[in-house]
């Protein structure tokens, strides 16, 4: 009768991996046309090509987007219980890693950016200017690089030099076999966001006293800059609990793996999908210029379907 209840109980674990798998294809897919759609915007006007926030707007696109497919990915495969070389799950593993680090990197010289454009005015187009743009993606990749290394490097001392050829279910717990890695890792990603977290409170006094400060329409701009402030602050509470989200379901997995598929499934959905593509695009639809030319780049392309599906 066990044997039974067992078996009943594995099928109907299965039977709900199999359905969240079909709910995250279709989230995904609206979600990464919306990704898709913002980035073709900012590739549509040279006036987004060539200045920084924009430029850096749409890093944090295409940072999200590759998380979206790799991440995806590998949950189809693990699922499917598609085993890969261990050599191949690091690949995947620095990538992702990387693209994680780089959105909230990049939130924050956003914020930066905003903080020059209020607090110093006269300095923006010589802080701001292409070339500085350039230098700053340069170091956002650089300092978005060193915890992955730094992360991989403690499964490189732990592991043993047949590990690589071995063939796995790859998922990112593999890398941490021993509890100090797990710990360390937390500590690494809570000092980045700890800096960050310094960085945007920091911005957002400085702008809020000029707020105050301000008048008529520098008033009305400023209070639009410390709402964007607000906006990258919330952007990064939410990376910061996606982080949180290992430990809660490696605590609940000992107690109910059926508990432990809900809550991993609900943290997938909210914090890891919805979290980094309903901001962006909030973030884009403030934007009044950005918005305006969104709503071309869509009239033109629903026109074109519709030109293409009377003429078929």
């Amino acid at each position: 009768m066990s044997d039974n209840a067992s078996v009943a109980g594995g099928v109907s674990l299965r039977a709900r991996i199999f359905e969240q798998i079909i709910i995250t294809q279709l989230i995904v897919s609206i979600f990464f046309t919306i990704n898709l759609l913002l980035i073709a915007t900012v590739f549509s006007n040279q006036v987004f090509l060539s200045t920084m926030r924009y430029i850096l707007f749409v890093i944090t696109l295409v940072s999200d987007s590759i998380v979206l497919i790799i991440a995806n990915l590998l949950l189809i495969l693990y699922s499917t219980y598609f085993t890969m070389q261990v050599r191949l799950c690091i690949v995947f593993y620095l990538i992702l890693c990387l693209c994680a680090f780089v959105t909230p990197v990049t939130l924050t010289a956003m914020t930066l950016e905003r903080y020059v454009a209020i607090c110093l005015p006269l300095r923006h187009p010589e802080l701001c200017s292409l070339h500085n743009t350039q230098k700053c993606i340069l170091m956002i990749l650089t300092v978005s690089s060193v915890p992955c290394f730094i992360i991989l490097s403690t499964f490189f001392a732990a592991a043993s030099s047949s590990v690589y050829t071995q063939h796995k279910r790859c998922s990112m717990e593999m890398f941490v076999s021993i509890p100090w890695q797990n710990h360390f890792k937390f500590a690494v990603y809570q000092f980045y966001f700890f800096i960050m977290s310094i960085t945007i409170t920091f911005s957002y006094v400085k702008i809020m006293k000029v707020a105050k400060a301000a008048s008529g329409e520098n008033k009305k701009s400023t209070w639009k800059g410390l709402s964007t402030v607000i906006l990258h602050a919330f952007q990064l509470l939410l990376c910061l609990i996606q982080l949180w989200c290992p430990f809660l379901e490696s605590a609940v997995y000992d107690i109910d793996i059926n508990i432990f598929v809900k809550i991993r499934f609900f943290n997938y959905i909210v914090f890891y999908i919805t979290s980094r593509c309903l901001s962006p695009l909030i973030y884009g639809l403030r934007d009044e210029k950005f918005f305006l030319t969104l709503k071309v780049n869509v009239f033109f392309l629903c026109c074109r379907n519709k030109r293409s599906s009377l003429v078929s």
